[in-house]
């Protein structure tokens, strides 16, 4: 099976009951941000499940506010990213890393994605002026990746020991990249207040 096929959910098809408002914000979307929108993809025509627009860097944060604010996309369904390093389209343009945000409208379950292209050791402002639930996600893709943003203020590993070296979820990571610690992770005394 095609993930371009059609499949009913249990909201139904997606496609025939989003298709017309995807299309819409995501024209709107092209006129208001112009050359700032690299590529969309949407359902059906690409191999994606709901519409993804990938945002430079540099208009991200205005575009991610336009969505929450002007189209109601206020629930951060998640922030992640995902390591592009044999991928032969990205390794041409230089792009290491994708930053993924999945966003709903909570009263019409609609869906969008958004992607932000990095290259490796970029960095990115925080997000979590817009959403502030992104501190922890922020915190967990600076841990796996190695994507450091910019005034987040807390940005420290939160999966990962402290004294770990390297980003498990890195392409490049050794698979038995073990690292033994025979003592406890050492406590930060300002952590304890």
């Amino acid at each position: 099976m095609d993930i371009r096929t059609p499949v009913p959910t249990i909201y139904g098809h997606f496609h025939e009951k989003y298709g017309p408002t995807w299309a819409e914000h995501t024209n709107a979307l092209k006129e208001s941000f112009g050359d700032a929108i690299e590529a969309i993809l949407m359902p059906v025509e690409s191999p994606v499940d709901m519409p993804t627009i990938f945002v430079k860097k540099d208009k991200a944060h205005e575009l991610l506010s336009e969505l929450k604010n002007k189209y109601s996309y206020s629930f951060l369904t998640d922030m992640t990213a995902t390591d592009e390093l044999e991928d032969e389209e990205s390794e041409k343009e230089g792009i290491r890393f994708h930053l993924v945000f999945h966003l709903m409208n909570i009263e019409s379950k609609i869906r969008i994605r958004i992607k932000i292209k990095l290259k490796d050791a970029e960095k990115i402002p925080t997000f979590i002026e817009i959403w502030p639930g992104t501190n922890w996600a922020e915190r967990e893709i600076f841990d796996m990746f190695g994507v450091h943003f910019e005034g987040h203020p807390d940005l420290r590993r939160i999966l990962m020991d402290m004294r770990w070296e390297g980003h498990p979820l890195r392409k490049d990571y050794p698979l038995r990249g073990y690292q033994i610690f025979l003592t406890p992770e050492p406590l930060d005394p300002e952590l304890l207040k």
